[in-house]
């Protein structure tokens, strides 16, 4: 996956200027997390707001585990929010959406379950979509936006 270095790629139109700190945008890598696989960061930090880029289980060595029992998966998934959102400045209770997509719908109430074991008494706005699959075969993946506090928001 690309870094998230705020220089522009190779053959790109776009100059430091306009992917970095001069635009207000604070592009984030979770070091404790694998660099994406794409052209994307793990979030990008803009107007007090954390976007996080989707997220998948795998781990930190890489290891996608698309094998593993749900739950496993789904616990993976959120430390890896839990990893971004940390790079990012905030925490979970600053969570204001969370888009969750599920490759079997059934799986609805086990996941809320452990979202809500993850998330105590925090609730903010959610959105469960069911989809026919996902990259390298995983149950589910997330994307969320938090608030970043004003003394990370730099």
């Amino acid at each position: 996956m690309a870094g998230a270095t705020g220089s522009p790629a190779a053959g790109s139109a776009e100059t430091p200027a306009e992917t970095g700190a001069e635009t207000g945008v604070r592009l984030v890598a979770a070091e404790r997390l694998p660099t994406p696989g794409g052209h994307y960061s793990h979030a990008a930090v803009a107007g007090g707001l954390a976007f996080v880029s989707g997220l998948l289980p795998i781990d930190p060595a890489g290891r996608v585990l698309n094998a593993e029992p749900f739950e496993v998966q789904v616990a993976q998934t959120l430390h890896n929010l839990g990893e971004v959102l940390a790079s990012c400045g905030t925490g979970r209770t600053h969570l204001v959406q969370v888009r969750v997509y599920l490759t079997q719908v059934e799986r609805w109430a086990a996941f809320n379950a452990l979202y809500a074991d993850w998330l105590g008494d925090h609730r903010p706005a959610r959105c469960i979509v069911p989809v026919p699959a996902l990259h390298f075969g995983v149950a589910l993946e997330l994307e969320a936006v938090a608030q970043v506090p004003a003394a990370q928001n730099r």
